[in-house]
């Protein structure tokens, strides 16, 4: 039987976003944030962290981040940060074990309530994620074509709200929500990511996701007995399902104040 994670370890979970980097640790209520953007390289990012929570004991570092992640190893460049990110060695940087896992895989295990879970982060691009009876893969939806030579991140990130205006917008999320619903057949749906609040009508048999989502999420990889598909584990040999408790670190979903 796997030995399960002492529950004094410390756990500080890196939010890596298109516009913000965002950290808090056990014991701590109020997340940090720095600016990110196209110039945060992972070196930039590691320094600002540890700047920024200077003083803050932790023992393992959870990450999500903006891209394809596979078994643990980032496996793509972002699309919305700096160069670098392949190859670079997070757990020497940070002096401690690291878990590296999408960044909207990393909201949506913080989400997950069991059954088959769609999630999309709507904020800078398009994030995707689905949980099917507690297995998690991270999908790349927003790469999609959709329409006009345009991808599904074209017209749902930041980018496109900004074109088409929240009105047009919310329209254009409605109908690729339920495109995704008929398609892919959730139980569930979450809308994650800061422009969810943008939406006034939510589609069918879909919520939005909390703030506290993404960092519940990163706790919870270190209260999982192993890791998965998702990609947090340069030794997972495969999908496995997720462990979803309720320890010391996510007693309360809304603790966290953002």
């Amino acid at each position: 039987m796997k030995r399960r994670m002492d529950r004094r370890v410390k756990i500080l979970v890196v939010d890596v976003g298109g516009s913000h980097v965002k950290c808090v640790a056990t014991g701590h209520r109020s997340p940090v944030k720095f600016k990110s953007g196209p110039r945060l390289t992972p070196d930039r990012m590691v320094r600002q962290v540890l700047k920024i929570t200077k003083g803050w004991r932790f023992d393992v570092v959870s990450i999500g981040y903006p891209g394809v992640v596979r078994r643990g190893r980032i496996a793509r460049e972002p699309h919305n940060l700096g160069s670098g990110w392949i190859g670079f060695d997070l757990q020497a940087a940070f002096g401690r074990p690291v878990k590296t896992i999408n960044d909207a895989a990393m909201q949506a295990l913080g989400a997950y309530e069991g059954g088959k879970m769609l999630f999309l982060g709507l904020g800078t691009g398009l994030g995707s994620a689905l949980i099917v009876d507690g297995v998690i893969a991270a999908m790349e939806l927003g790469h999609l074509h959709y329409a006009d030579g345009c991808t599904y991140e074209g017209f749902l990130g930041n980018q496109g709200r900004k074109k088409l205006g929240n009105r047009k917008w919310q329209g254009k999320v409605r109908d690729v929500v339920e495109g995704f619903r008929k398609a892919l057949l959730p139980d569930y749906i979450v809308l994650g990511g800061g422009n969810a609040r943008h939406m006034k009508r939510l589609p069918p048999r879909a919520r939005r996701g909390r703030n506290a989502d993404a960092f519940l999420g990163g706790f919870r990889l270190w209260e999982r007995q192993d890791q998965n598909a998702a990609g947090q584990s340069e030794s997972a040999d495969g999908p496995e399902p997720v462990s979803i408790t309720t320890g010391e670190h996510h007693a309360d979903p809304n603790q966290y104040r953002p």
